[in-house]
């Protein structure tokens, strides 16, 4: 027998609506059994700026690395960290 779901309520800010989430099960308000699958293409993860000191001779270095590999030198530095950030994790 098909159970019967409830009305989602509305929210009036993501607050109220992050809390009502945190203590209630999404189950009782979804058919997951009829969920699809949702490709977001233009999404982007969040990014915040920071300061870095870093020696000019380091800088340098990754400048000539990064333009052998024809990628800004900040992505080059963002793709070691993420590199070295993964396997410090495993």
């Amino acid at each position: 027998m098909k159970r019967k779901l409830k009305i989602v309520p509305v929210f009036n800010t993501e607050d109220e609506e992050r809390g009502f989430w945190g203590i209630h099960d999404t189950s009782e308000y979804f058919d997951y059994d009829k969920a699809e699958a949702v490709i977001f293409p233009n999404l982007k993860p969040s990014t915040r700026s920071i300061s870095i000191r870093l020696p000019e001779t380091l800088i340098e270095q990754l400048k000539m690395i990064a333009n052998e590999k024809d990628v800004p030198y900040q992505s080059l530095i963002k793709i070691y960290l993420a590199e070295k950030i993964e396997q410090s994790i495993r």
